[in-house]
């Protein structure tokens, strides 16, 4: 094997370039795994624009699928050559987050508790999956296997972006005959109206601005589509729904508007389920709010992850209840992954997302 590998690493704010780095050390109950696919997230546009903040010299990616290429001594239950994929968020299972069944949350402590999102290590705290090679810690905890007869394109999404619109749909406790309203079709929002048709909403409306992005809602399960810069999307969503409003609004882009538009459309007694990344403080609109006095939950998620997670993830698809094939719109070599990254952070060319091959 070789001594290095390639790899996207990020410089700083502004630049993530491919290099070499050495190539990883697994410890006693880690695996090392040689990519066959990944993606680039909108978590990592995040970290490319300085909007989240890694470490300089970090490799980025959190998605990835690949093949078992060495095992370490503690390690059983998987064979070298197994094709497998690990989720976003690898937990360690034995943390305090963990037994408290909030395995996203794993990770150290703090003088002021836990650390928020210390599940999330691949790309984040440890080097991540837009690389040849990936170190997974804690392997028998997260390494999940891919069942035969799937392709890559066909679990890329299960390690974050699918997880995570299923999140936000299971937080907003969605039951079977409800009206979800999805703000934002990006990979995560498309995710999430998916999840909120399996979850039963019997009325699924979404909201974007790209034909090409509320089509696909309506291939994987919207209802209705309102294009904000067409009309007001609080009072079309408002009119749909009688002026009742929405049992559960789910905002899958990180901003201020479309959280308070999610509040805006909330029938009292509704779930606000946030799934955005928000980059600058949140301000609560009092009369959306009923001052206080609505009975509306906030809910947050983060990326679910762990073998089991997987698993499910994985038969859902194996079933057949879900395709999310067609979210892969481009694909790229590792090589080109720098032009790959200026496609995907100025959304040309219809890109929803891109399977990086290595």
């Amino acid at each position: 094997m070789a001594d290095k590998m390639k790899a996207a690493i990020f410089i700083e704010p502004g630049r993530i370039v491919l290099g070499e780095k050495p190539m990883p050390q697994i410890g006693p109950n880690d695996a090392l795994i040689r990519i066959t696919t990944t993606t680039i997230c909108g978590t990592d546009i995040h970290i490319l624009k300085g909007e989240y903040p890694v470490e300089k010299g970090l490799t980025i990616g959190h998605e990835p699928v690949g093949v078992i290429e060495k095992l370490g001594r503690n390690v059983v239950g998987y064979t070298e050559g197994q094709r497998v994929i690990a989720g976003a968020i690898c937990p360690s299972g034995h943390s305090n987050a963990c037994l408290d069944g909030l395995h996203s949350q794993d990770g150290p402590g703090t003088a002021h508790g836990l650390k928020p999102m210390g599940g999330w290590r691949f790309g984040n705290t440890i080097d991540g999956a837009q690389a040849e090679y990936l170190l997974v810690p804690d392997a028998m905890a997260n390494l999940a296997a891919v069942p035969d007869g799937l392709t890559d394109t066909q679990v890329l999404m299960c390690p974050d972006i699918m997880s995570t619109g299923f999140a936000g749909a299971e937080a907003a406790n969605i039951r079977i005959g409800d009206t979800v309203a999805v703000f934002a079709q990006g990979p995560i929002g498309l995710c999430a109206t998916a999840g909120a048709r399996l979850r039963g909403a019997t009325t699924i409306i979404a909201v974007d601005s790209v034909p090409e992005r509320l089509a696909m809602a309506k291939r994987l399960g919207a209802d209705a589509v309102v294009n904000f810069k067409e009309v007001d999307a609080v009072e079309a969503i408002m009119e749909l729904t009688n002026g009742r409003g929405v049992d559960a609004a789910i905002e899958a882009l990180g901003l201020q508007q479309t959280f308070a538009s999610c509040l805006e459309v909330l029938k009292p007694g509704g779930t606000l389920s946030s799934l955005g990344v928000y980059s600058s403080d949140l301000t609560i609109p009092l009369a959306a709010f009923h001052a206080g006095l609505g009975d509306n939950k906030i809910v947050t998620s983060l990326c679910p992850g762990g073998k089991e997670r997987m698993r499910r993830l994985m038969n859902v698809i194996a079933a057949e209840r879900l395709d999310l094939g067609p979210l892969v719109t481009h694909h790229y070599g590792l090589d080109r992954i720098e032009e790959a990254y200026e496609l995907f952070a100025n959304q040309r060319d219809g890109v929803l997302k891109v399977a990086i091959t290595t």
